[in-house]
């Protein structure tokens, strides 16, 4: 993979990006994302964003090896404190980290936030804690996918600033509102194996001298969801 050859999970969190966006791609690693989107020209300008001093000596290099300096800046800075005022970023991309340090990062950079009107975020895990963020700062799921690429699965959501409340019920805060509706292969091959890893723990867990009780009720709960979602499912 490269800037001119993305992966699939990563074209896929390009494909969301709004043509003539001001982007920034936050955990940027080689700034391969913010790179394609510049030599396709559906940026107008962006920023890649790195916290570590590697990846981020990688990302300058690959600009300038592309000669892309006068559309794309890597800056070396912890999560969106990467987007200066003057930027004008409408546009963030997260991809390729836990969902709860993707949470982290958007918490910490609120202020950061203040002109975003899309958010495009691919959780390796914990894809809940995601949805849950984006319907309590009023940014609604607008799209969603999900993909398996060498051995992984990948959920892409792609969320955009909204003036009126966000809510989703236990089981769209858990599949997606989406992909839910969709049921693709891929989602009903995630979650049968989901429902195997759940069923497990909870066994251990009734095996224990002391009983977690409040892990084994949240893990019962989400065994109920995960059974009557694929319920309808044909095998």
């Amino acid at each position: 993979m490269d800037a001119k050859q993305l992966s699939r999970r990563l074209a896929v969190v390009g494909s969301f990006v709004k043509p003539g966006a001001r982007l920034a791609d936050i955990g940027s690693d080689h700034a391969y994302l913010p790179a394609n989107l510049a030599l396709n020209q559906q940026i107008s300008w962006g920023v890649a964003g790195e916290v570590v001093r590697g990846p981020y000596e990688n990302a300058r290099r690959e600009i300038s090896r592309l000669g892309l300096e006068n559309v794309l800046q890597a800056r070396l800075a912890d999560g969106l404190a990467a987007i200066q005022p003057d930027d004008r970023i409408d546009t963030v991309t997260i991809a390729g980290m836990g969902g709860p340090l993707i949470r982290h990062i958007l918490e910490s950079g609120v202020a950061q936030l203040k002109g975003v009107q899309r958010l495009v975020l691919e959780p390796n895990v914990g894809e809940a804690t995601v949805r849950e963020w984006l319907a309590a700062n009023q940014f609604a799921i607008s799209a969603e996918r999900i993909l398996a690429e060498d051995g992984h699965t990948y959920e892409i959501i792609c969320a955009d600033r909204t003036t009126t409340p966000v809510s989703y019920s236990a089981a769209e805060v858990l599949f997606g509102p989406y992909l839910l509706q969709e049921k693709s292969a891929v989602f009903v091959a995630k979650w049968r194996r989901e429902l195997q890893r759940a069923q497990h723990a909870v066994a251990q867990m009734q095996r224990a001298k002391v009983s977690p009780t409040a892990h084994l009720a949240a893990a019962n709960q989400k065994i109920e969801l995960i059974k009557g979602v694929l319920a309808d499912v044909s095998e």
